[in-house]
Order: structure tokens, then sequence, then C-alpha cells
């Protein structure tokens, strides 16, 4: 952690955040998991059969992201689409029970992205994928811009989630871009390639290496980034946040400072979902009144506690604070 933050730093910023309300824009999944046993080869073709004993379904993508905010104690609208079909009926049943905002939950003329992994024996044999990742037509862009519309004005920050699934269309990038600065609101992206360059006016950019190396078409030196400050500068945006993995973080901002934030993570079981959690924790503590630099710091206390669980799990502010209470002791 910045050596500005404390313990009690810390605990004042995530106990203000259970009065802020984040929203969250973007793309929500339904991730299914078929769990049975293996014990033949198929007679049809060289393919294991899965005799299914188990399903369980979950919130992924952005609903993953919203499921975070909450988790972590603070209130969260959730702005996606989602299909009039099974799939569509669940994850809003799934956001019910999460206690999320669903006013925003647009229901469009188009399947639930859904994505149904298949496991045997703790490891996955086969993923599923349904989905159409075309944008929205104009009719249902202006309806989520509706929707925006309608919730922006109660959030004290906003996510945009991208999975290039459709919803984070140019002009809805656009318009709650502007609406959350008119409000002056902290807006924290996670991208995806289509809308890459789109986001100009944000507060925190959060590309991984890999992500942020395509984009730009040139491989990131993170050990000599003396030209990364003109990329956040391409961007327009205040901070650009690489995720590094193992290596922790690393925070860039406009006027040239570079922050390094190393992991935390004493046991990785398990790397999905780190990314939602620390997207949630940088938009509740700038809504808390962070600095970038402090919400990088907590948020990856966050991260570290998240890789020691498996699958996508949600990390709560009482672990952080515990988290932090051990490191100040050892």
């Amino acid at each position: 952690m910045p050596p500005s933050l404390s313990r009690d730093r810390a605990a004042q910023l995530l106990n203000g955040a259970r009065d802020k309300r984040i929203i969250v824009i973007g793309d929500a999944m339904l991730d299914v998991y078929l769990t049975g046993d293996v014990d033949r080869i198929s007679p049809e073709a060289p393919v294991p059969v899965v005799r299914i004993r188990g399903r369980k379904n979950a919130l992924g993508g952005a609903a993953n992201v919203a499921q975070n905010v909450v988790a972590l104690g603070s209130r969260c609208d959730l702005v996606a689409a989602v299909g009039s079909d099974v799939g569509g009926a669940t994850l809003r049943e799934l956001v019910a029970a999460s206690h999320i905002g669903s006013e925003g939950l647009v229901v469009v003329d188009r399947i639930t992205t859904t994505k149904t992994r298949i496991v045997a024996r703790s490891q996955q044999l086969a993923r599923i994928d349904e989905e159409e990742d075309d944008v929205l037509p104009e009719r249902d862009v202006q309806r989520i811009i509706g929707a925006i519309s309608e919730i922006i004005s109660r959030a004290d920050g906003v996510i945009l989630e991208d999975y290039d699934k459709g919803v984070l269309s140019s002009a809805v990038i656009r318009f709650a871009i502007d609406q959350a600065n008119r409000q002056g609101i902290p807006i924290v992206v996670d991208p995806k390639f289509r809308n890459f360059f789109a986001y100009e006016g944000a507060t925190i950019f959060k590309p991984n290496v890999r992500e942020l190396g395509a984009a730009m078409g040139a491989g990131i030196d993170i050990d000599h980034p003396d030209t990364l400050p003109a990329m956040v500068e391409r961007l327009q945006v205040q901070y650009v946040l690489l995720t590094l993995g193992e290596r922790g973080m690393a925070l860039f901002s406009r006027d040239g400072e570079i922050a390094r934030v190393p992991t935390h993570a004493r046991q990785v079981y398990d790397v999905v979902g780190a990314g939602d959690t620390v997207t949630a924790y940088l938009a509740s503590m700038l809504a808390a009144g962070a600095t970038a630099e402090e919400a990088a710091a907590i948020a990856n206390v966050a991260a570290g506690i998240e890789v020691g669980k498996l699958g996508a799990a949600t990390v709560s502010a009482g672990e952080v604070l515990a988290a932090l209470l051990e490191r100040s002791s050892e």
C-alpha cells in the first residue's frame, strides 16, 4: 500500500463506501456450471461421456461486477441487456437475489449471453457459449441510454464493463461518461478491443497488459515504462491501471507519475473473477473519496483474497480489513 494509506484510512474508506451507490453498465452474462462424472469414452466419437450430477447458475460479466459491489457493502444498480428467454429470467432472478437494482435490465430480442462449463473431476472439459455479440440495434441503444438516464442521477460512481457483447456502443459510452462528468462522479472502465479508444474522460481505465498491447499495436514493457504516460494522454483518461497478474498492478497518470502496487496473494487457487473484484473496489473506493492510488491499493488487497477462493467469488470489506490487520502485525 502507499505509505500514506494507513489501516485506519482504509477502514474509513471501506466504511464510507457503505453509503455509496454504483451503477454498473455493460454486458451481463449467465454462467452455468454442469458438474458430473466420467467413466467411459463415447462409442460415437473419441470424447468422454459426462453424467451430469449437479447444476449451478451464477452471475457473470457485468452482473458479477455488480455482485462484487454489493458484497463489499455498497449499493448497486445494473444496466444491461437480457433476452426474453429462460436464461434471461434466470439472470434476473439471480440479480434480485443478490440485492442488485434491476430497473436498468432491458429485455431485447436476442439470446441472453450464457456460458456453460462442463466440469468433471475438478477439470473443465468444455465450455459452450450461447451469445450474439453484434452492437445492439439503435432502438435498444436508446432504451439502454434511457435506463442510464433514469438511474445515474442517484449514483456516486460508474463502472463501464465491456465484454464486446454489444451493450457498450459508442453512443452508450459517450452518454454515460458525459453524464457522470456533469455530476462529478468517478468512472472506472474495464475495456475490450472494439471500443478501446472511446472512453475519453474516464477516471481509471483498467486493461491488462495483453489487451493494451493489442490495442496499441506494440508490446508493453512494464520494466521500461517511459513511454506509457504518452499512452495515457492518447487515451484521454486520468489514469491507466494495468493489471499484471502475479506482479500486481501499475498505475499511470497523465502527469507522468507511476505507482507500482505489488501483489499480496498468499495462495492462488483460481484467478477467475479477480478482475471483477478489482473493478468493483476501485469504483466504490473512489466514490468514498479515495485517491486513485489508495483505491488501487485496497483493490489489490481484495484481489489477493479473491484468488485464494475457488471460482468467481466475492470479497467483503471485513475480509479486506482483516487482511490489512494481519499484514500490519507481521
